[in-house]
């Protein structure tokens, strides 16, 4: 098993990660439309600084804002990775991320996880790669990827996954005695 190392852009690209693209350049940009996992990068250094409220849009009457301090709370110190996603089932890759970008611009999207992303005051600068997968579970890579995450950084998620998809093992028959 190789070291774990930290999730950068620069590892990401290694890693077969495209586009680093700010959210506002996704429409113009060559998103796949199959299945895949995603990451939205900060490559600012500095702590952050977070909005009172969010501009992104609510969703069945859900406000996404949280307090600073729950944000604080979330944050993760030294990560410049801040989400970690998947597209799976029909929607692949560019739907997830129109959806995505619609939700932090206050339009309704069926997106509510990441949501915390939105209360950073630089989300503007954000970046967002894509990991297109021919093969494979996007659940599963996305989860390996969470999981190498936490790995770095002393089990915690990456500040905007506000829940680890831990998936269950197969079941197994089991003899009855």
């Amino acid at each position: 098993m190789s070291p774990t190392v930290e999730l950068t852009q620069r590892t990401l690209a290694v890693r077969g990660f495209l586009g680093f693209v700010p959210f506002r350049r996704l429409p113009g940009s060559n998103v796949p439309t199959g299945h895949g996992i995603y990451v939205v990068i900060r490559t600012d250094a500095s702590p952050p600084s977070f909005l009172p409220t969010s501009p992104a849009g609510h969703l069945k009457g859900r406000d996404p804002s949280v307090t600073a301090d729950q944000l604080g709370d979330a944050w993760v110190e030294g990560a410049t990775v801040v989400y970690i996603g998947k597209a799976a089932g029909r929607d692949g890759l560019k739907q997830r991320l129109a959806d995505y970008r619609r939700h932090g611009t206050g339009l309704l999207a069926g997106h509510w996880g990441g949501r915390y992303i939105w209360q950073l005051a630089d989300s503007d600068a954000l970046l967002v790669a894509w990991r297109p997968m021919v093969e494979g579970d996007p659940g599963e890579a996305e989860q390996c990827l969470i999981d190498e995450f936490k790995e770095v950084h002393g089990g915690a998620l990456p500040f905007a996954n506000l829940r680890n998809n831990v998936r269950k093992a197969p079941e197994t028959d089991a003899s009855i005695d």
